[in-house]
């Protein structure tokens, strides 16, 4: 996936509109639409604000998770979902998954 995909991809998991996003981020609307449609590159500092307001890592935004070769489709798209949570919510999901059996 490239990076405008990945983007709208985030963006949409983690429930925020582009208006919101810009709000948090800092970028314009229309930068984030033209990025998201591939009609812009963003800059280092662009795609930073950006990783920072979804709360990932720069690499996390980049990558397209071949380094974990190794996992099944649905255990990728778990650990997908978990990136996208807020902290405390991935604290409460760990929390309940050691109550499982």
């Amino acid at each position: 996936m490239d990076i405008a995909g990945r983007l709208k991809q985030i963006r949409t998991a983690k429930g925020y509109s582009v208006y919101k996003l810009s709000q948090l981020s800092g970028v314009s609307e229309t930068h984030i639409r033209d990025l998201e449609r591939g009609d812009r590159n963003p800059s280092l500092d662009t795609i930073d604000r950006l990783a920072r307001t979804f709360g990932i890592s720069l690499s996390e935004l980049l990558s397209e998770d071949e380094a974990v070769s190794y996992l099944t489709k649905e255990e990728k798209e778990v650990l997908e979902h978990y990136r996208m949570m807020p902290q405390t919510s991935r604290q409460a999901l760990l929390a309940f998954l050691k109550t499982l059996p």
